[in-house]
């Protein structure tokens, strides 16, 4: 079958899930992981043909997509800053929103020169996407990166090789942690303060739950993505108590937050004395991220 009638007949087959520019984007996408192939090459050699065994692994991929395994679980992969990251059930896939909140951060530090290394910590870093795209792009971070699931470490640190980075991780449960210097660790030294503390916690309230697609609701994991109603902020109160405690003095405090709760955030930070708050929106209009300093 040539591909290009393939191409049609797949993104007909999707049409009452996904709108057709996002079906047209998984199959280019498949197409160029699985046979590497550009849109560009199928408009060169519109004659292209898919083989019985090409035909047998896209209809295998079509079925789970129209179960709504998100695409990029199904490639083992995405990109996020520029850089390939490896994503599983165990990690959520890291968000355009997530890198506008990095590329705050790298701008308001690239140009800063030191002979001390910058040095970083990101709770909850999932698949490492935040730590290492920091680590990648400032020459002088010393990076580090808590996570409480072992399975997500394990594909952080894949993600550091792969992305020729050195991240330090540490396993721990942020909301049983009442002091960062007393975290253990086994080859490497903490530093008892830092410069830049970020996370993009859970903060998806169940009343939100409707808003979520179901191909999240279905694959992301829930602990990565959810917060009890009546206590929404409960990872950015405890993150930011332990921020002022752990923080170097002028230290930078950075989140991602749930976009109906940008004023309790400035309200929350603003009752632990940061100062310099801000409030940004992300690409879609919406209060995304905030910024803190000590």
């Amino acid at each position: 079958m040539k591909i290009k009638t393939y191409r049609s007949q797949f993104i007909q087959e999707l049409s009452s899930i996904y709108d057709e520019a996002e079906a047209e984007s998984f199959f280019y996408l498949i197409l160029e992981e699985k046979n590497q192939l550009k849109r560009i090459d199928l408009a060169l050699q519109p004659d292209l043909s898919f083989s019985e065994a090409d035909l047998q692994l896209w209809n295998s991929i079509l079925e789970q997509l129209k179960l709504e395994i998100p695409v990029q679980y199904l490639l083992g992969k995405t990109h996020f800053y520029g850089l390939e990251f490896e994503v599983n059930e165990n990690v959520l896939i890291p968000r355009p929103e997530t890198e506008e909140l990095v590329d705050w951060i790298i701008s308001n530090n690239q140009i800063i020169k030191s002979t001390n290394p910058l040095r970083i910590l990101d709770i909850g870093t999932g698949s490492g996407c935040i730590a290492i795209s920091l680590a990648k792009n400032l020459s002088n971070a010393q990076v580090y990166a808590i996570d409480v699931s072992e399975k997500a470490l394990a594909t952080a640190q894949k993600n550091a090789v792969r992305n020729q980075v050195e991240v330090n991780f540490i396993k721990t449960d942020i909301l049983k942690t009442n002091d960062l210097e007393k975290l253990p660790t086994s080859n490497f030294q903490l530093p008892t303060q830092f410069d830049i503390i970020v996370s993009n916690p859970p903060y998806v309230r169940n009343l939100e739950k409707q808003e979520i697609k179901k191909n999240v609701l279905d694959n992301e994991p829930y602990l990565a993505l959810f917060v009890e109603d009546d206590n929404a902020l409960i990872f950015y109160r405890k993150i930011a108590e332990l921020a002022q405690k752990n923080l170097s003095p002028n230290g930078q405090l950075y989140f991602e937050i749930n976009q109906y709760l940008g004023k309790e955030m400035v309200e929350l930070l603003e009752n632990l004395n940061f100062r310099n708050i801000e409030l940004r929106k992300d690409i879609y209009g919406n209060d995304r991220k905030i910024f803190g300093e000590k």
